[in-house]
């Protein structure tokens, strides 16, 4: 009888563990959505984007280079934003509908849609924000993090796929003759390049057990079903009570 209680208190606990850590599994909200941000109107930049949401709650994380480096003799300011409610993908040079050789922003609105959150380096994340190069990333290459506040739109946008993040600002070098004179659509009193699309990602949704979601799983097998393990101890308690019946039966006789 002694044998069978160490066999069975071991079980009941196991069973009632996973029982218990089950539903922990389930209530995790969080989702981690990576971009790899390819260049635009010739830019020759790059880029790489993860976002990590928890709620409303969303934390950037944002590496670019290649990208125009100075504007008027200082760090080129690079507005950037996630843009909603769209296609949900970046431009091709089909969009370029006045056929200046450059895809503003308003052209390539129709697919990756308006601002949604602006990625700004201190103070407002809102669209109000969206040309304010006082807080836009500056120079070259830039390393961002921030962790902001998304709106519903913004991120049931993230949930259907549909959130694409681009960050603006060409060297108006690389522009045509034609479109060097052209104010910007946005913000008339600046150039044109200085608001239009250098680098585009669509934000796309990473699988449980992917890096960075703090879930790991040894390389061929999958996560382990915690209902099953349950259904273990259930299983290994059933044994230990047939080991005592066993033993009664066995000193009766």
């Amino acid at each position: 009888m002694k044998k069978s209680a160490f066999l069975i208190a071991p079980a009941l606990a196991l069973g009632a563990l996973a029982l218990s850590t089950s539903p922990a599994f389930a209530a995790d909200t969080t989702t981690n959505y990576q971009a790899n941000l390819a260049a635009i109107n010739g830019s020759n930049a790059t880029g790489t984007v993860m976002i990590t949401v928890n709620g409303n709650q969303a934390t950037v994380t944002e590496k670019v280079s290649g990208l125009a480096a100075t504007f008027g003799g200082k760090p080129y300011p690079h507005v950037q934003h996630i843009h909603i409610g769209a296609k949900g993908t970046c431009p091709d040079m089909s969009a370029d509908t006045n056929k200046d050789g450059v895809i503003s922003t308003t052209e390539g609105a129709p697919f990756y849609g308006g601002i949604g959150a602006t990625l700004s380096t201190s103070g407002d994340t809102s669209p109000a924000a969206g040309t304010d190069l006082a807080v836009a990333g500056m120079g070259s290459a830039y390393t961002y993090q921030r962790t902001i506040t998304l709106d519903a739109k913004t991120a049931d946008s993230l949930k259907a796929g549909t959130g694409v993040v681009v960050v603006h600002g060409l060297d108006p070098a690389t522009l045509s003759a034609a479109a060097q004179k052209e104010p910007s659509d946005l913000v008339p009193s600046l150039p044109l390049a200085a608001t239009s699309p250098t680098l585009c990602g669509t934000l796309t949704a990473m699988p449980a057990g992917a890096p960075g979601t703090g879930i790991t799983t040894p390389a061929g097998q999958s996560q382990p079903d915690l209902g099953l393990l349950a259904a273990g101890g259930g299983l290994l308690v059933a044994a230990g009570g047939a080991y005592t019946v066993r033993r009664r039966m066995s000193a009766k006789a």
